[in-house]
């Protein structure tokens, strides 16, 4: 069984001028908690070059679940998982890792731990930071945790920088406005494919995003349209996928 591809979203390829596109699958994966397969067909489907996961399994053979979900997309595992607290990152063979980080938020008592995943990658000459995040559900935790992703984001250290995740609330929040704020929201920059992204089932929010520096030309972002029902069993939640140009450095 296969899912066919979505429609109309640049293909990734390396132009004339050394520039990049990219294409980035954001995904809250409820630690592989429901159809597997359907999953990783999912991901194959939308031929990303990264993808930033959310609740990647956290507990017993965690590495070993995560490799296994990357093999049957087609990608490999580049950071994250149990050491970020639950953000992950995979990438194609297409990408030239340079470094990989994974970041622990402070913790606050009685609440989930959480984390950042980040990395810095390369196709061909164009330069890119990564960040999968996974915000918290207490609105003045998640804020303050919206101000280190962005801060995390300038820290890496490259002009050109991809993040992305479950932000626990929709454009209008405090968090969610902070961040679109600082970064561009890519779901705006240029809108493609649907809007929202939770519930799998009957879809009504748009609580996860991609969000990109300036300089990074979106192409398109936004809810794959899947056929058949593989999308609603592999996850609570539904993946945002963008295409993105990342110019080539001197």
């Amino acid at each position: 069984m296969s899912t066919a591809a979505p429609q109309g979203l640049p293909a990734s390829r390396t132009e004339e001028d050394g520039s990049a596109v990219v294409r980035v699958l954001s995904y809250n994966i409820r630690s592989m908690r429901d159809d597997t397969a359907a999953l990783g067909r999912v991901i194959r489907a939308c031929e990303p070059d990264l993808v930033l996961i959310q609740e990647a399994p956290r507990f017993f053979r965690w590495r070993k679940a995560l490799s296994r979900l990357a093999r049957s997309a087609g990608l490999v595992t580049l950071a994250g998982g149990a050491t970020a607290a639950g953000p992950a990152l995979l990438c194609s063979l297409r990408a030239t890792v340079e470094r990989t980080e994974d970041v622990l938020l402070p913790l606050t008592p009685g609440l989930h731990r959480r984390g950042f995943s980040t990395a810095v990658v390369r196709f061909g000459a164009a330069r890119l930071g990564v960040v999968s995040c996974h915000l918290s559900l207490a609105k003045d935790e998640r804020l303050a945790q919206a101000r280190l992703l962005t801060e995390t984001v300038a820290g890496l250290g490259v002009s050109h920088v991809v993040a992305g995740g479950d932000l626990n609330e929709g454009p209008r929040g405090a968090a969610f406005r902070h961040v679109a704020a600082t970064l561009r929201d890519a779901f705006v920059a240029r809108p493609w494919g649907g809007e929202f992204t939770s519930t799998a089932e009957d879809p009504y929010q748009r609580i996860d995003a991609v969000f990109v520096t300036e300089g990074v030309e979106v192409l398109g972002c936004g809810v794959p349209v899947l056929e058949g029902a593989e999308v609603r069993r592999a996850s609570d939640h539904l993946p945002v996928l963008a295409a993105v140009r990342v110019p080539a450095e001197g």
